[in-house]
Order: structure tokens, then C-alpha cells, then sequence
């Protein structure tokens, strides 16, 4: 069973292949931030779920903004305990399944942008850049191959360019880590807290991570 998490823009949050339904609560607990409405669509090529399985989902996805779910399924018992539960569900073709997880995986893009609060305990990972709007407390972690950019205060450990990319960057608007990476380079935060609210970036300088004033600049 796979589900595609979708923002109203259509734009793709995330694809979750599910194996266990016991883990749906860890899987799907960092979207629970996002207050802009969510649709979910499950693929279930060759799967016979039951109704009790599709109602924990349900329970699981309603902790979450969806607005709009749909099963799209191959096996006429799923497509019936989905209806069951008056969740919309389309019989269609195991083809027609692969046909559109495979649009989907094409057009998946490799950062993220995550809304709310990152607490103690979680993880975000990104293939590509990661953006946060929110704060990311001690003891989560956050990490990209490419660059992260907190819009809020990062307080806990931040690991970018984790394929090895050293022009990586970490930026935020209030840089007070437990530890930050880039790369192979590893620094612990500073002891004192930042004295003032303006936007700093980390980057790699002679294999040291040195922390700057981070100036965007006007190209007009």
C-alpha cells in the first residue's frame, strides 16, 4: 500500500510506502503541524485491506488536515471496504496503478518544506534542501544533502551536504544549535545565545564551520 500526501497546489508532500499499519502514527506525525488542508490518495495494487484496517487509517489520517481521500485498488474486496467506510475508492486496472505511482514518482521533488515546529524527538530528513518554517528545538534533528534554511530558531542539530556536499549551507534566524554538520564537518553550538535577531548562515571556510551575518543580496 503506498499514500501520496498532496497540499491543495497538488504539490507532492510525500509518498510512504505502508507495511504496517502500527507505525501509521510515527509516519505521518510530522505533517500534524500543517494547518492548510491535505489530500491523501492510497494506491493498493493487489492488496485485500479490510475495513478495520482502512478505519485505522482513517482514524490515523483525520489527525491530520485531509480534506480529500480517495483508494484507488485493483482488489474489488478493498474497493468494497473502502465504500463500506464511505471513503471514495476507484476500481481500476494493476497497471493503471503503476501507470500513476510512476507519474508521481517522476514528478516528486527532492526538497522539502516543512510548516510547525520541529519538537524533541523528531526527525526530518530531505534529498534536496530542506526549508522549515518554525522552530526546531533541543533534541530533534534535521538534515539535508543539500542546504537547510530555518525560518525560526534552530536549537537543535542541524547535518547538511550529508552526501559529502561541503559548499552546503545552514541558515536560520536564530542560529543557537546543539550541533551543526556539513558534511564531514562537525562543530557544537555556541555557548552563548545569539544577541541579536537577524538572519546567520553556516558554512565550510579552511574545514572549520565558521557562522556569518547572512546578507541576501539585491541583484536589481
Amino acid at each position: 500500500m503506498k499514500i501520496v500526501l498532496k497540499n491543495t497546489k497538488s504539490e507532492c508532500l510525500g509518498i510512504f510506502s505502508l507495511l504496517d499499519l502500527d507505525n501509521i502514527h510515527e509516519t505521518f506525525k510530522r505533517f500534524s503541524s500543517i494547518k492548510e488542508p491535505l489530500e491523501a490518495k492510497i494506491f493498493a495494487e493487489s492488496e485485500s485491506i479490510s475495513s478495520h484496517q482502512l478505519a485505522k487509517l482513517k482514524t490515523h489520517l483525520n489527525k491530520i488536515n485531509i480534506c480529500s481521500l480517495r483508494i484507488y485498488s485493483n482488489n474489488r474486496n478493498t474497493v468494497l471496504s473502502a465504500k463500506s467506510l464511505k471513503i471514495d475508492s476507484v476500481f481500476i486496472k494493476e497497471q493503471e496503478i503503476k501507470k500513476k505511482l510512476l507519474s508521481l514518482n517522476s514528478k516528486k521533488k527532492d526538497d522539502i518544506l516543512h510548516k510547525g515546529t520541529v519538537r524533541s524527538g523528531e526527525r526530518i530528513s530531505s534529498n534536496g534542501n530542506l526549508c522549515i518554517i518554525g522552530d526546531v528545538n533541543p533534541g530533534a534533528i534535521v538534515s539535508a544533502k543539500n542546504n537547510i534554511y530555518v525560518w525560526g530558531k534552530l536549537l537543535g542539530i542541524a547535518f547538511a551536504g550529508k552526501s559529502g556536499n561541503k559548499n552546503a549551507s545552514i541558515a536560520s534566524l536564530y542560529l543557537n544549535p546543539l550541533q551543526l554538520r556539513i558534511a564531514d564537518v562537525i562543530a557544537i553550538g555556541p555557548k552563548d545565545k545569539p544577541k541579536n535577531y537577524y538572519p546567520e548562515i553556516a558554512v565550510i571556510d579552511k574545514q572549520t564551520i565558521i557562522i556569518k551575518p547572512h546578507v541576501i543580496e539585491n541583484k536589481n
